[in-house]
Parts: structure tokens; C-alpha cells; sequence
């Protein structure tokens, strides 16, 4: 996410980015930063514009200085593994989780210690969470998303994207220190370091296409069998020709083009221009688009899976547990998932756990929430008589 101060100063004022694209660079950069307790990070990735994303930029600010990397240019980002896995050096994210998948995923940095101030937000009950709208109430800033979907691989940057680029860091040491105040005045600060613990730990692996994906698509599931296979093959060809363009496939064409095409499934050039689609994109693959169809004419019809049903007692666990939560986090004025994150609450529901022992194994990663609720919880899934 990008943003850009518009009204608390003239950026002139600003002492200029600091542009890191050599190794010598880098690594007093990073020298600089294992001096800091405390550092807010940023990325920048490319995913609106090519097939598999990378990170593009990587912004750090501490001590009112701003740098910028270019991994782009720079082949070797190591000198910034001590930084992040340094449990002493708070790195501070906003909406971390996306940034942290894409630095493991791209560099298989370990990241340890991060305060992320949107769920920071969250769990303070703000009511709304974005950067733009906390930093209006907090400093009084306005904020402008004009280059939120930039191409962040352009070289070289503008400076327009420069300046931009950098505010998205530059506010969140202070805001941190802010946020860390109202949390310890609510006696939340270990509930906060318990969810930032949760997102530190998010894996980085690389998303490979997934071939039954197009069973997602809006509208899919009200196909035939015949026309489900053609979509599969359409679906697979699309992604074919995004490979081959380094495009994301949504830039090769929509999701409900498909889903119509398959629908209609012409057989000749003639039947598919006379589709009344989109006659750009028709002309444009005419020849792909011809090929899935007669492939997946001559498919195997595919039925659409059925969502697995739950068991009756485990349904009634899981909105006992809802309901729970739902009345807890009233009380708070915070989000039902505040109170118990979903993939913990799916967990005990499906364990059904019936003493606080077996609960607590269950609730390792959330022990301020354990010490909190536990016996609420077991009453929950199981009402004393």
C-alpha cells in the first residue's frame, strides 16, 4: 500500500530518500539499522503487473532518515538477515502479513519481533484500520493512494513515486510508540504480541498455479459438466498466455469472459465472434481460445465438488464458540476474531478438548487468550450441568 503526505509539509523539506542499489550501500544501511532498536519497514511488489511477483522496492525508516533498496538491482540482500531475525530490533510493519510473505518467499529471511499497527488497530477497536485514516485521526495527516497501484519494477522511479514511496514508512516509529501507550493502558499489550507473533510466523512460499482454481471463479459452479471441463481448459490456457506475457492473468482477460465463453463454447471462429464477448479479446486469442474449447469438448466431464459437510456435533461446537466470541468482543468493541483467531477456534472445536490441559496444547500460540478465556471457552464447547 502506498501513500503520500499531502498536507503536513512540503516534502521539499524533507531530507531526501537515501537510494541503496550497491552492496557497499547496502551494507551500511544495514549497519545503521542493527544500531536501531526500532526500524518501520515497507515493500513494494509488482503484483498488478507481471505473472509472478517479486518484491520491487523495500523502504526502512528510523531516526527521521528514510532509505530506499532497490532489490531490483541489488543480487544479494543477505547484510539484511541479521536485521530482520535480530529478536532486539522491533521491525514495524502496517499490514504486515502480505510483506512478510513476500520477503520469505522472495529472500527466506527469519523475521522476528514486529509490531504491526494494523492489528495493533484492531485489537485497540479502532474503527477503521487503514494507514490513511489512523495517521488523519493520530497526526492529523491527509493521505493520497495515487501510486498504490504503481508499477514498482519501473527503472528508472520517477521521483514523484520516490517521494511517495518513502511516507509509507515514515510515520510508523511514532505511531508505534503511540499505539504501545493505549494498548498497556488497556492491559492488551500482551494480546498484541501474541497476534504479532501469530503473523511473524506466516510461511513465504511461492503460490504455483492451482488447476481446479477454476472452480472459484463467480458463476462456475452454475456450469454443466461439458461446460465445466471447457472452462478448465480455458482457465489453463489463459494462464499459459499470462506466463507467456509475464502478465497477471486478469490482465489477459476477466474472469466472467471466461466463464461466458465457456457457457456458449463456439467451435469455430465464426461462432466465436458472432458470442457478442468482448471482440478484442476474441480476435486477440482467437486461436487459444479455440484450442481449450475443442479440448475440453472432448474432456472428461467434471462435476462440481461437493463442500464437505460438517458433523453435526462439531457444527454445534463451532457456533457455540462463535456465539461466545461474538458476545465477547461486543464487550470489547472490538472483531469476533480479535477475541479467537478462526484458525484457533476451528481447531478446539474440532479437537474437543474437555479439560484445560488438553485446551492449552491446542492454544500454544495464544497464551494471553488461554490465561483470559480458557474456562470460558471449555464452557462453551461443553456447559457445566
Amino acid at each position: 500500500m502506498v501513500w503520500a503526505i499531502i498536507n503536513l509539509m512540503d516534502q521539499n523539506e524533507l531530507p531526501p530518500p537515501i537510494w541503496v542499489d550497491t552492496p557497499a550501500a547496502l551494507r551500511e544501511m544495514s549497519r545503521c539499522l542493527q544500531k536501531s532498536c526500532c526500524i518501520a519497514v515497507d515493500t513494494e511488489s509488482n503484483s498488478l503487473h507481471a505473472y509472478r511477483e517479486r518484491v520491487c522496492l523495500i523502504q526502512f525508516s528510523l531516526d527521521g532518515i528514510d532509505y530506499l533498496v532497490d532489490p531490483l538491482v541489488l543480487a544479494d540482500l543477505s547484510p539484511l538477515a541479521p536485521v530482520f531475525a535480530d529478536p532486539d530490533i522491533v521491525k514495524i510493519f502496517h499490514a504486515a502479513e502480505y510483506d512478510l510473505i513476500c520477503l520469505k518467499r522472495d529472500y527466506h529471511f527469519e523475521i522476528n519481533n514486529v509490531f504491526d499497527t494494523m492489528l495493533a488497530a484492531r485489537i485497540l477497536g479502532y474503527a477503521a484500520f487503514g494507514l490513511g485514516a489512523i495517521l488523519s485521526a493520530k497526526f492529523d495527516l491527509e493521505l493520497d493512494k495515487k501510486y498504490q497501484k504503481a508499477d514498482w519494477a519501473l527503472r528508472p522511479m520517477p521521483p514523484a513515486m520516490l517521494s511517495y514511496a518513502r511516507m509509507d514508512t515514515r510515520y510508523l516509529v511514532p505511531l508505534r510508540e503511540e499505539m504501545e501507550k493505549e494498548l498497556a493502558e488497556k492491559g492488551l499489550s500482551e494480546l498484541a504480541q501474541e497476534d504479532f507473533f501469530r503473523i511473524s510466523r506466516v510461511e513465504g512460499a511461492i503460490q504455483e498455479l492451482d488447476e481446479e482454481g477454476f472452480w472459484r471463479l463467480n458463476g462456475a459452479h452454475d456450469l454443466n459438466p461439458r461446460q465445466a471441463a471447457v472452462l478448465k481448459q480455458l482457465y489453463l490456457a489463459r494462464d499459459a498466455e499470462a506466463r507467456k506475457k509475464d502478465s497477471p492473468p486478469f490482465k489477459v482477460c476477466p474472469n466472467d469472459f471466461l466463464v461466458e465463453l465457456a457457457k456458449v463454447s463456439p467451435l469455430t471462429r465464426e461462432e466465436l465472434l458472432a458470442t457478442g464477448l468482448n471482440e478484442r479479446l476474441l480476435l486477440r486469442y482467437c486461436r487459444t481460445w479455440l484450442a481449450a474449447i475443442h479440448t475440453g469438448m472432448h474432456a472428461a466431464e467434471i462435476c462440481a465438488p461437493r463442500p464437505r459437510k460438517m458433523d453435526v456435533n462439531l457444527k454445534i461446537r463451532v457456533d457455540a464458540l462463535k456465539e461466545w466470541r461474538k458476545k465477547t468482543a461486543a464487550g470489547l468493541s472490538v472483531e469476533s476474531d480479535v477475541i479467537l483467531p478462526r484458525d484457533v477456534l476451528m481447531d478446539i472445536a474440532d479437537q474437543n478438548p474437555n479439560n484445560l490441559e488438553s485446551l492449552k496444547r491446542l492454544m500454544q500460540t495464544c497464551p494471553w487468550r488461554f490465561s483470559e478465556y480458557g474456562i470460558q471457552i471449555l464452557n462453551a464447547i461443553s456447559p457445566p450441568s
